[in-house]
């Protein structure tokens, strides 16, 4: 019998030419670096160091095959021979440790952020102020020999293959829909000539780079709009991408205008793999599982039951690049596992700036923050065991620093131990599991239950102290704010107060989100439960129908809401860019009442006196939970300073606007890289 904890995970897979030493592949995903030859370099050590860590196949992010297909100006483009030289010291850098990789050829279609944007139909997308030209027929053949010629230039530049990006409403999703495609010619019309686009550039790339070179397929499988393909469309696509010379065929779900999530932390754990397993039967070629999976557990699960050849996984390998490796070697308890919260990788490249991940702010960031051994050991004594306390800690102590832990509560975590309560959020149990195996690992000396004060650290001898001390909440100032009706969001998470079933929520940040979530639910979390998430969202349980849609039923709320903001404009604006619309969906689905611009008035026995718009409202609440900020706790700087020592405020201690875990976990590694 097998030692290996996740045998089926780590089998070979024979592709005929070639063979990959497991089934995990690192799904493409967008960095930033790939937009500039200056990057190349930083984008070849991030490559190198997953492929170091093991996995089995890597896809980049995607690459346009020419100018129009750009996903914005100036972005990642393959297309000109004099472009190979700096992809090859990308497919240098992955073969020389060992691993394989494909460029992943995208084209943007009417998804692009620039003037010259094309596609199959002059069919604005709702998420674009743009509007594409409809291609020509001559146009159309010049597109698909761009696909070639960036197929052909890939190989050249070291290439193990290329994915072609056939899904999440990009161009060729765009052919392939009856949504996007109103054409009246060969390339329109019935769903033979709507796939024909796609078909051709797969079977004009396999002629043009022969049998022994991988050619992906990202097929959508599940679209998530309105009057989108059908399953039986699904599956005749599938076969013909098969027939034209696919190797593999990669799981797309969802567009990026599809009003369903698909990758957020409130997306149950592979949510969405029965639909690769549905085609599986109906295709001869390896399929790929994707989106939600993100520890070996469920990637074993997926590969031993059949319901695919390959797991897919792109942020988990941003958050640890050795995922593989501490798989195989069965340390499951030593991966840092991605909390699918958006909030360094998508949200920042969805603003142009380069990615990086909340749980590993080394992503993107291997030629600059490296946890290098230290030559001169010293004593730290960090206090709060919060997100910021743990990463500066751990960090500190792996350097070789004798680190010292302090923290009043009983157990590590900080906000954390909030935040994992709230419906949606309970992969933050996993990073606390995380962090808990790394104090074991790097031997921080962790004193819990433990409140340390100015003088005690004074006299224990420590070359430097780190004060992740974090925050307390900010106290509202109005008539009544004392009324025992008003309570803070900490009574509230921590289970103090248990609030009545009509309850307004002062501030709209997002805190008040995650407490207007935790308050409206009542049983089991959807983000545990894939069909009651599915039926919450409308998705079809058997992916059958025009996109896979079906009619939403969201769960009752447990209480009537009232979500209130003092600044005007909508509440939540300022919500994470990929993730603010799924949270504000979700609440108004529970009928939560979000109102900005609110002046408040008083609270008496009545409830919450309010004025909007100027008219003045009495709100009859059994309780008001104040979400409104926090203040750094900072007491213990002044005497530190005082007594000479070098003191260093990070997280919340340091800046409390919003609670911030990325800013908290990158601001404690780099201070501890620092020292």
């Amino acid at each position: 019998m097998s030692s290996q904890p996740y045998p089926n995970l780590f089998q070979p897979l024979d592709l005929g030419f070639c063979t990959l030493p497991n089934r995990i592949l690192m799904g493409s995903m967008h960095t930033g670096l790939e937009d500039h030859a200056r990057d190349f370099p930083k984008l070849a050590a991030y490559f190198r160091e997953r492929a170091e860590g093991g996995v089995g196949l890597m896809v980049t992010g995607g690459i346009s095959p020419n100018l129009v297909g750009w996903l914005k100006p100036f972005a990642g483009k393959l297309s000109w021979p004099w472009e190979i030289h700096k992809h090859r010291i990308v497919t240098g850098a992955v073969h020389e440790a060992g691993g394989r990789i494909c460029l992943q050829i995208l084209h943007a279609g009417r998804y692009a952020a620039h003037p010259l944007l094309v596609s199959a139909s002059k069919v604005k997308a709702p998420i674009s102020p743009l509007t594409p030209r409809a291609l020509t027929a001559w146009g159309v053949e010049r597109q698909i020999k761009a696909f070639v010629t960036t197929a052909k230039l890939a190989r050249d530049a070291g290439y193990d293959g290329v994915e072609v990006m056939g899904s999440e409403g990009y161009l060729i999703n765009q052919f392939l829909s009856a949504r996007t495609n109103r054409r009246k010619d060969n390339w329109g019309g019935t769903p033979e000539n709507r796939m024909r686009f796609a078909v051709e550039i797969v079977r004009r790339i396999r002629e043009a780079v022969g049998p022994d070179f991988i050619l992906i397929y990202r097929l959508s499988m599940l679209e998530l709009v309105e009057n989108g393909s059908g399953w039986d469309e699904i599956v005749m696509q599938a076969k013909a991408i098969e027939a034209a010379g696919a190797t593999i065929i990669n799981t797309g779900i969802g567009w990026h205008e599809a009003r369903v999530p698909t990758i957020s932390t409130s997306v149950p754990r592979a949510a969405f793999a029965g639909v690769t397993a549905k085609l599986k039967p109906l295709v001869g070629l390896p399929l790929v599982a994707t989106n939600r999976i993100n520890m070996p557990d469920e990637a074993e699960a997926i590969i031993a039951g059949g319901q695919a050849d390959m797991v897919s996984m792109a942020r988990p390998l941003l958050a640890d690049p050795a995922w593989a490796r501490k798989a195989r070697e069965g340390r499951r308890d030593e991966i840092n596992t991605c909390i699918a919260c958006n909030q360094a990788c998508l949200d920042h490249v969805f603003v142009g700036k380069k990615a990086s991940c909340l749980v590993n702010p080394r992503a993107c960031a291997e030629t600059e923050l490296n946890y290098t051994p230290t030559a001169t050991p010293r004593r730290v004594a960090v206090v709060g065991a919060g997100p910021a306390g743990l990463a500066c800690a751990t960090v500190a102590a792996g350097r070789g620093h004798r680190v010292t832990l302090f923290d009043s509560a009983g157990e590590i975590g900080g906000q954390f131990n909030l935040a994992k309560k709230i419906p949606g959020k309970e992969e933050f149990h996993e990073t606390l599991r995380y962090f808990g195996r790394q104090l074991a690992l790097t031997g921080v000396d962790l004193r819990l239950g433990q409140r340390v004060d100015a003088a005690a650290l004074a006299a224990g001898g420590y070359d430097d102290v780190v004060l992740a001390t974090g925050i307390r909440p900010r106290k509202v100032d109005f008539p009544g704010a004392d009324h025992p009706k008003v309570v803070s969001y900490l009574d509230v998470l921590q289970g103090r107060v248990v609030p009545g079933h009509r309850v307004a929520i002062i501030g709209a940040g997002g805190i008040g989100y995650d407490v207007a979530e935790f308050l409206v639910q009542e049983g089991p979390s959807p983000s545990l439960d894939p069909a009651l998430w599915m039926a919450e969202w409308g998705v079809s349980p058997d992916f059958e129908g025009p996109g896979g849609l079906a009619r939403p039923r969201p769960e009752p709320p447990a209480r009537a809401l009232w979500l209130l903001q003092r600044s005007p404009g909508k509440p939540g604006a300022r919500l994470g860019k990929t993730t603010g619309w799924i949270h504000r969906a979700a609440l108004k689905a529970k009928g939560v009442q979000a109102l900005g611009g609110v002046e408040y008035l008083r609270v008496d026995d009545t409830g919450l006196r309010i004025r909007v718009d100027g008219q003045e409202r009495l709100l009859e609440v059994d309780h008001v939970v104040v979400c409104a900020g926090q203040v750094p706790l900072r007491e213990l700087v002044e005497p530190l300073e005082a007594a000479g020592l070098a003191t260093h405020l990070i997280g919340g201690a340091d800046v409390a606007a919003e609670l911030d875990a990325k800013r908290a976990i990158a601001q404690g590694s780099r201070l501890a890289a620092s020292l």
